[in-house]
């Protein structure tokens, strides 16, 4: 009896030309570490009077479908999930490498259909109007470097064969954490032990009444850009900006020895006031949890370009 093994599990992913509906065709598969996306329809117990100590049968509550799904930073597949996070971006070159540009603020965002495959049982479970919520990672000197994708979808359908058939697969290309490299108004920022960055599309979830429990859609509300940056401390220049109240712009890149690179610019970041501990006769830490706001010059929050060999996204 053949048992489900996360050692064989397969994802595909396709951008949707209609909300909610599977295209026939053009999936990619997809490098992934771990996923959580999935579908869960909770039972409500009876609340009925009158039938005895044991309770009546309990009735199906409204579907909720979404989860997470752990990526690599790679080259080329990190480009599907920046669009689905900003839009279409603006790709130039005529011949590889070529150049993709996404900028935040669009009002609309493109959906997805991801099909997570189960060979052996088996188990296909489409899912429909996924559309990305949140974006984050971690940038630190060493270990596995990955993202998280936090995805909101319509709904599950679950077949026994594959809907997305052979999907294309990518040439992997990973950043590592020795590629990054992180800089403040284009000079580069020392004594970085660590750093994170958070990307929030704030998805509202359209929840309308309908006969299969499912949402209408995820529209994007007010957008968020936050972070945390792990310094050894050594000079006054974070704390007098933070004291002062003034926006920097922070650039996290990473760039491969063949040509890849991925750059993501905050354009006005503010900084907190930390509070400066002498814990012991180590090295002394500040941690500033930053927040962006939209360039007053750009007119945008932040950038994202992403150079490699795909053609288009």
């Amino acid at each position: 009896m053949a048992r489900a093994q996360g050692a064989r599990a397969q994802m595909a992913l396709a951008f949707e030309t209609t909300y909610g509906t599977p295209p026939v065709g053009g999936f990619t598969k997809m490098p992934f570490a771990s996923t959580s996306l999935g579908a869960e329809q909770p039972l409500q117990e009876s609340e009925l009077l009158g039938y005895g100590r044991d309770p009546l049968a309990p009735v199906k509550d409204a579907v909720t479908a979404d989860g997470d799904v752990v990526v690599p930073m790679d080259a080329e597949a990190l480009g599907f999930w920046l669009k689905a996070g900003f839009g279409d971006p603006v790709t130039t070159g005529t011949e590889a490498p070529y150049t993709h540009a996404f900028q935040s603020g669009a009002w609309t965002l493109p959906s997805m259909s991801i099909e997570t495959a189960m060979p052996e049982i088996p188990r296909y479970a489409m899912y429909s109007g996924v559309m990305l919520d949140q974006l984050n990672w971690q940038m630190q000197r060493s270990g596995l470097l990955t993202a998280t994708a936090q995805l909101v979808a319509q709904g599950e359908a679950v077949a026994a064969a594959s809907v997305a058939g052979t999907p294309a697969p990518l040439t992997l290309k990973r950043f590592g954490h020795f590629n990054g490299a992180v800089t403040r108004n284009g000079a580069p920022l020392g004594n970085v032990v660590s750093a994170s960055i958070s990307y929030a599309n704030n998805l509202d979830r359209i929840e309308t009444i309908r006969s299969d429990g499912r949402i209408d859609g995820a529209d994007p509300t007010v957008a968020a850009l936050t972070g945390s940056i792990e310094v050894r401390f050594a000079d006054q220049t974070l704390v007098t900006q933070a004291i002062n109240g003034e926006a920097c712009e922070l650039e996290f890149a990473y760039t491969l020895p063949s040509g890849e690179s991925f750059t993501f610019t905050a354009h006005a970041v503010y900084l907190p006031r930390p509070r400066i501990e002498i814990s012991g006769p180590q090295g002394i830490q500040a941690s500033f949890d930053w927040q962006a706001a939209q360039d007053s010059l750009l007119g945008r929050m932040c950038s994202a370009t992403l150079i490699n060999d795909m053609e288009s996204y």
